[in-house]
């Protein structure tokens, strides 16, 4: 019997085999390090699938440097921001419109009113920085 979780609470672990698992709810920061060991074995070939809701603009940078990211916006709108040779380029995204964030790119978003947008990310090695 396939059991029913919302993504907004339970992400979804892509892994090696075409196999996708779920995971524990999000219970804050130290929950992405505690993925990364669960699914170590994936690798750099692991992607995490999550979605949230955003009611204000980020308040760090992130990078991703062994993969891409895709950031799909699923209600309203998010501007993505990403910083290429030391200059930042705005990316708008509308409700079923993406974006990919390459490798190494660091990116942050910014948001007006209420937005939610879906991840799928390869997060080894993922790095974060104030912004």
């Amino acid at each position: 019997m396939t059991e029913v979780k919302r993504l907004g609470e339970c992400p979804v672990h892509l892994g090696l085999g075409a196999v996708a698992t779920a995971q524990p709810p999000f219970s804050g920061m130290a929950w992405y390090e505690e993925y990364g060991r669960r699914n170590a074995a994936d690798g750099d070939e692991g992607r995490l699938v999550s979605m949230w809701t955003f009611d204000k603009s980020w308040e760090t940078w992130e990078m991703h440097p062994r993969g891409h990211e895709v950031v799909v916006c699923v209600a309203g709108a998010i501007t993505l921001v990403q910083e290429r040779d030391g200059s930042e380029h705005e990316v708008v995204l509308q409700a079923g419109e993406y974006a990919i964030n390459e490798p190494g790119v660091w990116h942050t978003a910014n948001v007006d009113g209420k937005a939610t947008a879906l991840f799928i990310t390869a997060g080894a090695g993922t790095e974060q920085r104030p912004r």
